[in-house]
């Protein structure tokens, strides 16, 4: 605005006022649209493991010398989750770790394992001790891979919100929460991580709310509607239009063996926040994943209604020999939600290797299910 202001004393009244005409039909043309075209009728670029900070330095010699292939597979890192929301990425995924009464997974033991080796020490991985607060847990691998841009749960829902609110037009974003349990092969002297029960679900559905007003979330309920099951609203089309959840936020869980137990005294998602990964024709499905799905399955579940979510790249493989198959196989699919560890904002650093779309656009209308007269430039967020 103030750069406007200052541009109409340089150029003058006739200026301002073509600039402000351009300016109000674009916020009138992006209001229209909105009202037509629906939650799964677009698409976006996420980000895998969105909180991962990587390896530190020693950390890195020591994989290096003892389990290359691990490093090799795991050798990628983010920026902070609104510095990614920032570039364009409007899914994130997070990994959290149930802990209740605090401290299960404050000790690295992968730290005492470079240790041993006479390696220099790294910087500690958690200099806030915000491990030893209770509550959930964002990290890869407990004892190996801990190293994340934000530890608590509450504290990753914060800083989305936090940018959320200063930018009130976004499109939606999605959140993708991945519960973690049981044991690591690579640290066997590592904490076992608490399994997920429906007590433990119910905590954090608790912990969300605890950041989000429900208001600000597109929930289960939202979409069923007047329909019996949350699957019958999907195939119907009963998705929100984005004048509906602009600026609001969708949760999905990406543990399919959690399905029922958070369905559990929920029936079709009745109450609850998250979004099951269900098997699709279940009663509660809405969303699923398909991370190893080929296009025509993808395609298939799209055009039933399905918010879909795969992956266009793994284990740094396809960055490191700019393999683009599966990334153009699957922008191409439907798949609303297109997951990568190289975003527009942080491309690979091993070949050009990048997941983005034409134009520099931040979302795209749906290649398979945008209504007729979708323009993708009317998906970017006017304020």
């Amino acid at each position: 605005m103030a750069l406007r202001g200052a541009m109409c004393v340089a150029l003058g009244a006739m200026f301002c006022m073509v600039a402000g005409a351009q300016e109000k039909n674009a916020v009138n043309n992006v209001a229209a649209q909105d009202k037509v075209v629906r939650l799964n009728q677009i698409q976006v670029i996420g980000s895998h493991n969105s909180y991962h900070a990587g390896f530190a330095p020693s950390e890195r010699k020591f994989l290096e010398l003892k389990d290359p292939k691990a490093l090799h597979g795991l050798d990628y890192h983010h920026a902070p989750l609104a510095d990614q929301l920032s570039g364009g990425v409007r899914q994130i995924e997070l990994d959290i770790f149930a802990d209740p009464t605090g401290g299960r997974y404050a000790h690295l033991w992968l730290d005492d394992a470079v240790k041993k080796t006479g390696l220099a020490p790294d910087p500690s991985f958690d200099p806030y001790h915000e491990m030893d607060k209770p509550g959930f847990k964002v990290m890869h691998m407990q004892g190996f891979d801990q190293r994340s841009t934000c530890h608590l749960f509450v504290t990753c829902l914060t800083e989305v919100r936090e940018w959320s609110q200063a930018h009130p037009r976004h499109l939606p974003i999605f959140i993708l929460v991945e519960t973690k349990e049981g044991d690591v092969e690579e640290m066997p002297k590592a904490a076992k991580a608490l399994p997920f029960t429906p007590a433990v679900l119910d905590r954090m559905d608790k912990a969300i709310l605890s950041v989000f007003k429900k208001s600000e979330i597109v929930t289960p309920d939202d979409v069923r509607g007047k329909y019996k099951t949350l699957n019958e609203a999907v195939r119907a089309g009963n998705w929100p239009t984005l004048a509906e959840v602009r600026g609001k936020v969708v949760f999905l869980m990406d543990q399919r063996k959690e399905e029922t137990l958070y369905t559990e005294g929920h029936p079709s998602l009745s109450g609850r926040i998250l979004f099951t990964n269900a098997v699709p024709g279940a009663p509660d499905a809405a969303f699923t994943e398909e991370n190893e799905g080929t296009p025509a399955e993808i395609n298939a579940l799209v055009k039933q209604g399905y918010l879909v979510r795969t992956r266009s790249d793994e284990g740094t493989e396809e960055a490191r020999t700019d393999d683009t198959r599966r990334r153009d196989e699957v922008l191409a699919s439907g798949a609303q939600m297109i997951s990568t560890d190289y975003p527009r904002s942080e491309p690979s650093p091993w070949t050009k290797f990048v997941v983005e779309f034409p134009d520099g656009l931040m979302a795209r209308c749906n290649p398979v299910t945008k209504p007729a007269g979708c323009v993708d430039r009317l998906l970017e967020e006017v304020h």
